[in-house]
């Protein structure tokens, strides 16, 4: 992964053989908290979907996101890396298991790219930002984005307090306010056929 100040990434990664990686709500809120104590103080989230088998972040790039190493990795990608493998260290201490949790790679999609979608004339971070609040009604867990706990919608519509996204702005990048937040989340298939 090679991130650059001011890009938007869409970050994600699951279970290895799509395995589940959070097995209880307990799992979902410790993960949330090291996102809080590892990804939060060097980029800006977006937006984020924890669900059974694998996750979703949309992060912009900081400059202390960009920093490297004397290895030459990047601060996101290390704690990226740091946030997964303490994760699983967790996990396997808890369910008395060994191995890697989740796949090799974390995937990074710039969303930078404009792609506007004809049918609905979606660019792509739009796109990606509706795909990751509907992923919980995609798969049939909720019947609702806001119904999912573990995801920001609930904090990006002011149904819950919130302090792990940026979401002035997230606000002002996707031109959204909470008031347009189900409107503009709104589930549209066409798009998400061609996310990837």
């Amino acid at each position: 992964m090679r991130f650059e100040v001011g890009h938007i990434y869409h970050i994600y990664n699951r279970g290895n053989n799509s395995g589940r990686i959070f097995f209880r709500r307990e799992n979902y809120l410790f993960f949330l908290r090291k996102v809080r104590k590892e990804i939060k103080p060097i980029s800006e989230i977006l937006a984020y979907c924890l669900m059974p088998n694998h996750f979703h972040f949309m992060i912009m790039a900081t400059k202390n996101s960009c920093e490297e190493n004397k290895q030459g990795i990047q601060v996101l990608a290390k704690k990226i890396g740091t946030l997964l493998s303490s994760y699983t260290q967790a996990i396997n201490k808890e369910r008395k298991r060994t191995g890697s949790l989740f796949q090799q790679k974390t995937k990074s999609k710039d969303l930078g790219e404009l792609i506007t979608y004809p049918r609905t004339r979606r660019s792509y971070a739009e796109v990606c930002f509706a795909y990751i609040h509907n992923n919980p009604v995609k798969a049939r867990l909720v019947r609702r984005p806001e119904d999912w706990e573990f995801s920001s919608f609930r904090e990006l519509a002011g149904l819950r307090d919130g302090t792990i996204c940026n979401k002035e702005l997230a606000f002002e990048i996707l031109n959204i306010n909470e008031e347009s937040m189900y409107h503009f989340s709104k589930y549209i298939d066409e798009d998400f056929k061609n996310i990837w």
